[in-house]
């Protein structure tokens, strides 16, 4: 046994258990970590070799004399029947049958008939009700017959004699049963002295506790890096944190779901991705509040199979994202639940951030709603997770997992919101939603962290910058979903005593970029024009020549093979207003060639009929044999007339999106100056503009020639 487990030993006595035995245990049934656990904690929490094995084996004689498989129901029932009782585990879901003005129970694994459970068994464990719980139950054999019997009722006369007033019929039922519920005890903690907890923090050094959580989460913190530990611990945020909303995308094998399906009972996994508005918020028949009521945590894996949500339940849940309320026939209903969106990637982060967003797998009816995403208060970068491997897996001692999860149910009630203003104020990037976040970021982890409250200035700082760089990831792709209403993405915070204002970056942020540094080849240029779909978008235009006689055909065209009428016609206007014009830039005959171009999408946004003056420029760089100068992003449509069309895209979401693409400068018609004056001044330093008066005098500026 190592220091550190005596320690964890000594200071939770009862409340610990080795974690490696929970692995073991789980091997023999197949039952959530918690209801293992609780019994380990009962019988094994010591570190006494001969008593865990003593503990180990009474664990499996009561799952297997309790525990009911499905394979063994005729046996259980038949234990029922002849001992009249029988006590098992299993898990308990009760429903409402209106129709028949009844409470009725079902077993998951127990096939027993639905029957009726008394109201005061429900109202005292309203779980029940939305998705069932796990519990230890005691269930009696009563016999159909023992009521079944007519029987009547009688009243007295003024001398105290019985008169027959009637005979009273039993009403029969579809849920008549032999079987009752004499007893249930959900497996969880009943109460947890958080006061304990608290006094027992301050024997721990901070690592040594972040460590503890994360072995009471089965975990090996050794096995991590100090940014893994805290990636982990957000997962644990949602349990501590009231209206918490949080998005975990990664790759597959990384264990995103498995807190919120293993760890606590507080909390709830939607395996299938899709819910109802009934079940999720509130059921106008039962007059129910559904999950949000009921749960601490609601976790929706793979969302990519958020498939059939209605607009009705999108829009509520924005609305109960925003501000843990949602509005039902005439009543406004509050809650605390939190939620967290797990999902898988299918594509490199670099990939995805060259041509969508980060929240890519989310279902279209998702993806492009911008003010959804906002309510999304921290991301979770999955692929800086670990994959899933035995080394990761603790053999240490840790909190039973009942404890731990009591622990963060215990803690919802306090706020440490504003505790980092002791130190540090945040930057004036921030709108009211992104102090919100980060403030509900800090505050749950400094819960787990710092349950005291006890924090040196250094460790608030560690979690102030992790907290700001988890809002930071969904501010940066809301603005590559909205430029224009999201571009102040440079996130950060002041320090108080110093006066130092510090900007939290992004790792991805900084990796490849749709444009590339430096020269391309001549005739390759880039554009950026509003799409068929009505969306901006950055397309690399490839123009290639080859000997001929002048021609330009679609037969040579690639990109645009169902490309509607106008962006084609926008592309003949710019190649007949190149032949018009490619003399006065380059001497010899631009009929010495043919003309080829690939019309390369590089956002998948739909093709554009707004770059042809790119074009226009591309076709000279090709006949010049020379480069445009790098990093150029072109902006403005030429028609058939040889005149240009005004821009009528807002200059800030064009600025926004050619900087996102990896652009320096960008050329802009010359009757935009006006607009870019208006431009904020962050917007003008980032990206250097080039004016131009006509399509010839663009493409005289991109290649450098008089």
């Amino acid at each position: 046994m190592t220091e550190f487990d005596a320690k964890v030993l000594e200071y939770f006595p009862g409340k610990v258990v080795r974690k490696d035995l929970t692995s073991l245990m789980k091997k023999g049934a197949n039952v959530p970590t918690y209801v293992l656990e609780y019994l380990l904690g009962m019988y094994c929490a010591t570190d006494d070799e001969d008593a865990i094995e003593i503990g180990l084996e009474k664990i499996r004689r009561i799952l297997s004399e309790n525990y009911v498989r499905p394979d063994q129901s005729e046996y259980v029932k038949s234990k029922i029947k002849e001992n009249g009782q029988h006590t098992i585990i299993d898990k308990i879901t009760v429903i409402f049958d209106e129709r028949e003005d009844k409470y009725v129970a079902h077993f998951t694994n127990l096939r027993l008939d639905p029957f009726e459970v008394p109201s005061d068994l429900v109202v005292h464990n309203e779980k029940l009700l939305v998705g069932g719980i796990w519990c230890i139950v005691k269930i009696e054999y009563i016999g159909l017959n023992a009521d079944d019997e007519d029987r009547e009722e009688f009243e007295e006369d003024i001398f105290g004699n019985q008169k027959r007033k009637k005979k009273i019929k039993k009403k029969k039922s579809k849920y008549d049963s032999p079987f009752i519920i004499s007893s249930l005890k959900p497996i969880q903690m009943p109460n947890l002295d958080l006061d304990d907890i608290k006094e027992a923090r301050a024997f721990f050094t901070r690592d040594e506790w972040i460590d503890l959580l994360l072995r009471s989460a089965g975990y090996e913190p050794n096995e991590l890096s100090q940014k893994e530990k805290f990636h982990y611990l957000l997962r644990f945020v949602p349990f501590t944190q009231k209206n918490y909303n949080l998005v975990e995308l990664g790759p597959r094998g990384t264990g995103k779901s498995h807190v919120y399906s293993e760890l606590s009972p507080y909390s709830i996994l939607m395996s299938s991705g899709t819910t109802t508005v009934s079940n999720m918020f509130y059921n106008m028949s039962s007059r129910r509040v559904g999950l949000v009521g009921n749960w601490d945590c609601i976790a929706f894996d793979e969302v990519a199979g958020i498939t059939q949500a209605s607009g009705d339940m999108v829009q509520i849940m924005k609305n109960y994202m925003a501000n843990g309320s949602f509005a039902r026939g005439a009543d406004s209903i509050s809650s605390d639940a939190s939620i967290a969106f797990e999902g898988n990637t299918f594509r490199s982060v670099a990939d995805m951030m060259r041509t969508t967003n980060l929240f890519e797998p989310f279902p279209v009816a998702f993806n492009n709603d911008s003010a959804f995403f906002d309510r999304i208060h921290a991301y979770l970068p999955g692929w800086e997770t670990p994959k899933l491997r035995s080394a990761l897996f603790t053999t240490g001692y840790g909190l039973i997992s009942d404890c731990f999860s009591e622990f963060c149910h215990a803690m919802r009630k306090y706020d440490f919101t504003n505790s980092f203003s002791a130190f540090f104020t945040l930057n004036k990037r921030f709108n009211t939603r992104d102090t919100i976040a980060v403030g509900r970021t800090f505050s749950g982890l400094a819960k787990l962290i710092h349950p005291n409250e006890r924090m040196t200035k250094e460790e608030v700082r560690e979690i102030l910058e992790y907290a700001i760089e988890c809002r930071r990831r969904v501010k940066e792709q809301l603005r590559k979903m909205t430029p224009g209403e999201f571009s102040d993405v440079d996130l950060g915070y002041i320090d108080d005593e110093t006066g130092e204002e510090i900007i939290v970056e992004l790792p991805e942020v900084s990796g490849g970029t749709l444009i590339r540094q430096g020269f391309e080849k001549p005739g390759y240029v880039y554009g950026v024009g509003r799409s068929v779909t009505n969306v901006l978008g950055i397309y690399r235009l490839e123009n290639k020549l080859v000997s001929g006689t002048g021609t330009f055909s679609f037969r040579n065209v690639e990109g645009l093979a169902r490309a509607p009428k106008s962006v084609r016609d926008s592309i003949t206007a710019a190649f007949n207003y190149f032949g018009e014009n490619a003399e006065r830039i380059i001497a010899g005959s631009y009929e010495e060639f043919d003309y080829s171009l690939y019309f390369n999408d590089l956002q998948n946004r739909g093709v554009s009929d707004g770059i042809s003056v790119a074009e226009v420029v591309g076709l000279f760089s090709g006949l010049a044999n020379r480069p445009v100068m790098p990093s150029l992003v072109i902006c403005g449509r030429v028609v058939m007339s040889g005149s240009m069309m005004p821009i009528t895209t807002e200059l800030d979401e064009i600025f926004v999106t050619v900087a996102n693409a990896g652009a320096k400068k960008i050329m802009l018609p010359a009757e935009s100056k006006e607009k870019y004056e208006l431009l904020k001044a962050d917007l003008k330093e980032e990206i250097e503009v080039i004016f131009y008066t006509s399509p010839l005098d663009a493409a005289k500026k991109a290649l450098r020639v008089d």
